[in-house]
């Protein structure tokens, strides 16, 4: 029986290298498609999301990383404080993959619902250093403005206004991506595993 090697392996072939700008650039019309539409959403990590899918846990993380760092560089400065937070969503969707979380749409919405978790975990206490704990998000925001008023800890109102934005932005996020892996060949997603990696079914 052949041992299935360790999902985090390094996994960083010709093709994964070019599946990461791929996945910037569907974070970017993610992100616009989100702007123009004044979706309460950000929609910013499915490419990040989907390079986990594909190649795993490191190549989601660094699809991730490089993501922000571009965006930080051409839009806003802001974005180097979350590349933790991307790099954070790359592994968990990477992992979650190769252990068989895209097999079907509802270990893929549950999913949705770990990476909110994790973004969230990651994402409050930078909200808590640059914004005074709040998000930005006018949903996120409203909550929090109402917790304090009644006299919820500071800290637990930034979780919160984090993660009922970081929940439906993620699980929809999640679903995006999910969709456009299980509508690929399984040919072509072969191609960025490693050897004795999984498979799409």
């Amino acid at each position: 029986m052949t041992k299935r090697p360790s999902p985090f392996v390094w996994n960083f072939t010709t093709v994964n290298l070019v599946l990461i700008p791929v996945a910037v650039v569907i974070n970017f019309v993610g992100k616009y498609i989100a702007a123009a539409l004044k979706l309460p959403l950000w929609l910013d990590s499915i490419g990040t999301v989907l390079a986990g899918f594909l190649g795993g846990p490191w190549v989601g993380a660094v699809s991730g990383a490089v993501n922000n760092a571009i965006y930080g560089l051409t839009v806003d400065p802001m974005s180097f404080w979350y590349l933790i937070t991307s790099i954070a969503i790359g592994l968990v969707a990477g992992y979650f993959a190769y252990t068989g979380w895209t097999k079907d749409v509802v270990r893929a919405f549950v999913l949705g619902l770990f990476i909110a978790v994790a973004a969230t975990v990651v994402s409050f206490p930078i909200n808590m250093r640059l914004w005074g704990g709040q998000t930005g998000n006018i949903w996120g925001d409203a909550l929090f403005a109402t917790l304090l008023a009644k006299d919820t800890p500071l800290w637990l109102a930034s979780l919160l206004d984090e993660f009922v934005v970081d929940l439906p932005d993620k699980v929809a996020t999640v679903l995006v991506a999910f969709a456009a892996f299980r509508a690929l060949p399984e040919r072509l997603v072969v191609l960025f595993r490693p050897k004795g990696g999984i498979e799409k079914i």
